[in-house]
């Protein structure tokens, strides 16, 4: 079975992407999953090479039959989201049968009013999926339909096979999107036998970032030595111990702050974490971006100390060196 490294962060910009990005190509056998699907651009350093395209469903949305609509209102009177709304032209209710007139939420002396609107539609944006419509229609001329929220790609990239996805406009449901990464980035290291997954997991502590952490091996947080840094270091941190998960953290830029990297790394071991190692402030780190590269295919200075941070990861990983930690509950 695969082992699984995901590479977390308290906060946005601290550098996580460009670590796995260079995690990716120092690494052999390996598969990469970006998990960050809110906001994914490790594609922007890793050029893949997209393969196989697939729709991600999940959730539903109203329609209605506009042929079948009877225009009784029943779907705007017990609609709580204001996502149903009356179109189309205007019709006599004597045209409305009985059931439609019972249902009507104006009252029985409404159904016989002409200007009642004929067809009702619903606003998509506003739909939250709950079916209440589809249910109270009393010809059934409401389906609930599947969202299409995103895509998932499977993609060649020169560190190899890589799973990514895309998270529609406004769309929900990005954990489910997470794990169906996830899942595809382990069938695919079965299929192409191999040994490790690198997973790019996204920032904070929400609902994508446990579908990320459920079930690794490893988690590498990487953060830096800031007050907003430290803060949601401590969150993140707090995070896998709650699930127990082994982790290992590095500071970015810690030379901007040497003595809060020292605080940041102090807590780190008294929760049980290891300390990985740290990353020195490098403008070359843009230099490579702007190539679309990762910082150690680079001359960049940064680029050895990833290296040395990535050795320390594999001897624990890997059982060659200090064994997987458990955090102090």
């Amino acid at each position: 079975m695969s082992k699984e490294i995901v590479i977390i962060s308290g906060k946005g910009g601290t550098g996580k992407t460009s670590v796995t990005a260079s995690f990716a190509v120092l690494t052999e056998q390996a598969v990469i999953a970006d998990c960050d699907v809110d906001a994914a651009d490790l594609h922007l350093l890793l050029s893949p090479k997209v393969m196989q395209r697939n729709d991600f469903k999940s959730g539903y949305e109203a329609i209605i039959r506009e042929a079948d609509c009877t225009g009784c209102g029943a779907c705007m009177a017990h609609c709580r989201f204001d996502a149903v709304f009356p179109t189309g032209e205007k019709d006599s209710a004597e045209k409305l049968s009985p059931a439609c007139k019972s249902s009507c939420h104006l009252g029985t002396d409404a159904a016989t009013d002409v200007n009642r609107p004929r067809k009702y539609q619903i606003d998509l944006i506003a739909c939250e999926g709950c079916g209440v419509c589809a249910q109270v229609c009393p010809v059934k001329a409401i389906d609930m339909q599947e969202c299409v929220c995103g895509e998932w790609m499977l993609s060649e990239t020169r560190c190899g096979p890589m799973v990514h996805a895309r998270l529609g406009i406004a769309a929900e449901n990005s954990g489910k999107l997470v794990s169906v990464v996830r899942s595809e980035a382990r069938r695919a290291a079965k299929e192409g036998g191999k040994n490790l997954i690198i997973v790019d997991g996204p920032p904070g502590i929400g609902c994508p970032v446990i579908a990320s952490l459920s079930g690794a091996d490893l988690a590498v947080i990487v953060t830096e030595p800031s007050t907003a840094g430290e803060h949601d270091f401590e969150r993140v941190l707090a995070l896998t111990k709650h699930f127990n998960l082994p982790t290992a953290i590095c500071i970015n830029k810690w030379d901007i702050n040497p003595t809060l990297t020292e605080r940041i790394e102090a807590r780190a071991r008294t929760a049980g974490a290891e300390v990985a190692g740290r990353i020195r402030y490098d403008a070359a780190v843009t230099a490579a971006q702007l190539q679309a590269k990762a910082v150690v295919e680079t001359t960049a200075a940064a680029g050895a100390d990833i290296r040395e941070i990535w050795k320390f990861v594999m001897s624990m990983q890997m059982g060659t060196g200090s064994p997987l930690p458990i955090l102090n509950r």
